[in-house]
């Protein structure tokens, strides 16, 4: 397996422009192992969840390792290059609200590899209904919300807020939402504002280059070749209010959108 490095960033737009789709045969066998190691690794997971069922934090950290270890190997079968920019800030003894662009399928799997030991994810709970995986997910600890009934969000964000406050948690989210349907990043969401209040961690901002363009929304498509990620510097959140609530949202979209690429920078 190719070891990725900050020093292939170089030739990452000289590589787009030669990208293209594997074919249809390999790309159903690449996609159908990934499927099986993704959900036969999470039943075995699985077992060891229900053993660490009376404790939550130590059920995200191992479904951190076993993020780690599958996301990395997915993106491998997907003939990904990944170009690292800023990995040595993902560290798991400083914690942080991790903020990523979300516009593929793939970003899970870039995120379960990016994420630290001790990082929980909020995801929305459609998550859940992806067979094996959802399931280990769900008992891993990682907060799975309802977007539809703000409530019971509301609860499950807090209670998760309180966890990572108690244990020195990080926590990984997509303030857009859901997926970007052409890669544009879409407005952010308030709610990783309210939980940078609450926990008081800084924002560590995630910005994922052409993932829409490695693995297209809803196909089967696969496009081998460069897959670009940087972790971008710390925003401090001491200062924040819920009063400037606003401004903050707009600070974080702005340092995220002057980082990717202009195609990828919403048009209304």
């Amino acid at each position: 397996m190719r070891g990725p490095t900050d020093s292939d960033r170089g030739r990452s737009v000289e590589v787009e422009l030669e990208r293209k789709q594997m074919g249809t045969v390999e790309s159903f066998i690449r996609l159908g192992l990934g499927f099986a190691i993704l959900v036969g690794c999470a039943l075995a997971l699985s077992v060891i969840l229900v053993l660490l069922s009376p404790w939550r934090v130590a059920r995200i950290r191992a479904g951190n390792v076993y993020g780690h270890m599958v996301g990395r190997t997915l993106i491998w079968l997907g003939k990904w290059d990944l170009i690292k920019g800023g990995f040595e800030r993902c560290d798991p003894k400083k914690p942080a609200l991790y903020v990523s662009n979300h516009t593929s399928t793939l970003d899970i799997f870039t995120g379960m590899w990016t994420c630290p030991i001790g990082g929980c994810a909020v995801a929305k709970k459609e998550i859940a209904h992806i067979p094996g995986f959802g399931q280990a997910y769900w008992l891993s600890g990682h907060l799975l919300i309802d977007r539809g009934n703000r409530e019971s969000a509301i609860a499950g964000l807090s209670s998760t807020a309180r966890l990572v406050q108690e244990n020195g948690l990080s926590l990984w989210m997509w303030p857009e939402g859901t997926r970007s349907p052409d890669g544009q990043m879409r407005p952010f969401k308030k709610g990783f504002v309210h939980m940078a209040l609450e926990t008081g961690l800084p924002i560590r901002p995630v910005v994922v280059h052409d993932a829409h363009k490695c693995w297209p929304a809803r196909t089967m498509k696969i496009f081998p070749g460069p897959l670009a990620i940087d972790v971008l510097p710390d925003i401090d959140t001491s200062d924040w209010a819920v009063e400037t609530l606003e401004e903050h949202v707009a600070q974080v979209y702005e340092i995220m959108e002057a980082a990717l690429k202009p195609h990828q920078r919403y048009t209304p």
